[in-house]
């Protein structure tokens, strides 16, 4: 069984027991969220929700709270001697995927 969720302005395709890194999360570590379901496919039955699922659940442990590597940012413009560089460090939230499934 898997899961579309949404969170974060993103959307990923998710199964039980998965480890994923998502958007920062407002949350502990050790608490559990509850994101947007948009679809949940198992057992050969597909649903598909408008704009999301109201009694589909998906449950997500926070696991811990990072920042991505470094990224470069560089920007130049040719022959004006116009050199920008800056770094960049993405926060993130590591999550596992606990339970999906239906509601009732």
């Amino acid at each position: 069984m898997y899961a579309v969720i949404e969170t974060g302005g993103k959307q990923y395709r998710v199964e039980e027991g998965q480890r994923l890194k998502v958007e920062k999360l407002e949350a502990e570590v050790g608490e559990r969220v509850n994101p947007r379901v948009l679809l949940i496919a198992g057992d050969g039955e597909v649903r598909v929700g408008t704009p999301e699922l109201a009694d589909a659940r998906v449950e997500l442990k926070v696991l811990r709270h990072g920042r991505g590597k470094k990224i470069i940012v560089f920007k130049y413009k040719p022959k004006k001697n116009y050199r920008r560089k800056q770094g960049h460090r993405q926060p993130f939230t590591e999550v596992l995927v606990e339970k999906i499934g239906l509601q009732g």
